[in-house]
C-alpha cells in the first residue's frame, strides 16, 4: 500500500451505507457491553476477575479463529508487523486488568463515571495519532451525552455527584480508560487493509497473551470443575458478545468513523442497563433517571449527523 493509499485510509470516513453500518455497530457495541453489567454481576461472587478474563479471552480467540478459517477455506498468514498487535493487544489487556484493580478499591459508581471521559479521550487521541479534528457541534453533543449518562449513573442525585472524589482507584482505573480510548484510534492507524476478521483475530490473541501471563497464578488456583452453571453462562456470554463480538465491532467502526464517535456510544450504556435490569424484572427508574438516559440519547443523534473531519 502506497503512503497516499495509506494516507487516505487513516483519514477519510465512510459516507451512506457504510457510514451508517459504522454507527450501527458502534450502538451495538454499548448494547453488548451493557448486558456484560447485568450477567457479570452475578457470577463475579465465584471466580476471580483474572480467571474469568482469561478463559474469555481464550474462548473468544479460538472462535474468532474457527470462524476465519472457516471463511478462508485455507491456514490464516501470518500477520506482517506484529508489533501492532503487541501494542493493541497491551492497551486493551491494560484496560480489562486495571477495572478489575479499580473496582477492588473504588465503588462501581465512580468507576462508571470515570469511565465518562473514554470517548472524550477518544477525541485527544484521534487528532494525536491521525489528525482528525473534533467539530464544536461534535464537542458538544459529547459533553451533554457525558452530562446525562453521568445523571443516570449516579441515579439523579446531585448532591453524589458533588461529592464524588477521586482516589487511587478512580486514577487507577482513568490509566486503563486511556488506553481504551487510544486503541480505536490506533486500530485506524495501525491497519493496512487487513481484513477486519482477521485482523480482530490477531488482535485478540495478543490480548490473551498479555492477560494471561498477568492472571497465570488465577486461572491455574481457580477449581473449574466446581464452578456453577452462572459462571459458564457469563463466561459464554463474555467470551461470544463482549470479547470476540466486540473487538470486531470496535474495529470495524474505527474503520469508518472518527474515534470520538466511536466511542462515545459508550454514553448509551448506563441507559440500556435500564433497559436490561427493568426487562429481566430487577425494577425500573424514575422519571429523573429516565430523563437523563433522553438527554444524552438526544444529544448521540445530533452527533450522529454532524459531519466528520
Amino acid at each position: 500500500m502506497s503512503e497516499q493509499e495509506t494516507a487516505v485510509r487513516t483519514s477519510a470516513f465512510a459516507t451512506g451505507r457504510q457510514k451508517l453500518l459504522g454507527h450501527l455497530a458502534s450502538l451495538m457495541f454499548a448494547l453488548l457491553i451493557a448486558g456484560s453489567f447485568s450477567i457479570g454481576d452475578l457470577a463475579a461472587p465465584f471466580i476471580a476477575p483474572a480467571a474469568l478474563n482469561g478463559v474469555r479471552f481464550v474462548i473468544a480467540t479460538a472462535l474468532v479463529a474457527a470462524v476465519a478459517l472457516a471463511i478462508a477455506n485455507k491456514p490464516i498468514a501470518r500477520p506482517d508487523a506484529v508489533w501492532r498487535y503487541a501494542i493493541l493487544g497491551a492497551l486493551m489487556a491494560t484496560y480489562f486488568i486495571l477495572m478489575f484493580v479499580a473496582l477492588q478499591i473504588a465503588e462501581p459508581i465512580s468507576t462508571g463515571a470515570v469511565f465518562m471521559l473514554v470517548p472524550l479521550m477518544s477525541a485527544g487521541f484521534g487528532w494525536l495519532f491521525l489528525r482528525q479534528t473534533t467539530p464544536g457541534i461534535v464537542w458538544l453533543s459529547l459533553l451533554t451525552a457525558a452530562a446525562g449518562a453521568i445523571w443516570v449513573i449516579f441515579q439523579g442525585d446531585l448532591d453524589a455527584i458533588l461529592r464524588l472524589q477521586i482516589g487511587k482507584g478512580e486514577a487507577i482505573f482513568f490509566v486503563g480508560c486511556a488506553a481504551h480510548a487510544a486503541y480505536a484510534s490506533l486500530v485506524r492507524k495501525f491497519n493496512k487493509g487487513e481484513p477486519v476478521l482477521h485482523f480482530t483475530l490477531y488482535t485478540l490473541v495478543a490480548s490473551t497473551l498479555w492477560i494471561g501471563a498477568v492472571g497465570a497464578r488465577d486461572i491455574v488456583v481457580t477449581d473449574w470443575t466446581a464452578l456453577p452453571a452462572i459462571v459458564w453462562l457469563a463466561v459464554a456470554y463474555l467470551a461470544v458478545f463482549t470479547t470476540a463480538g466486540t473487538f470486531f465491532l470496535i474495529q470495524f467502526a474505527s474503520l469508518r468513523l472518527p474515534a470520538s464517535k466511536v466511542l462515545s456510544y459508550t454514553y448509551f450504556t448506563p441507559a440500556f442497563v435500564i433497559l436490561i435490569e427493568g426487562s429481566i424484572g430487577h425494577g425500573w427508574v424514575g422519571p429523573s433517571i429516565l430523563a437523563g438516559a433522553l438527554v444524552t440519547a438526544a444529544a448521540m443523534l445530533v452527533m450522529a449527523f454532524a459531519p466528520d473531519q
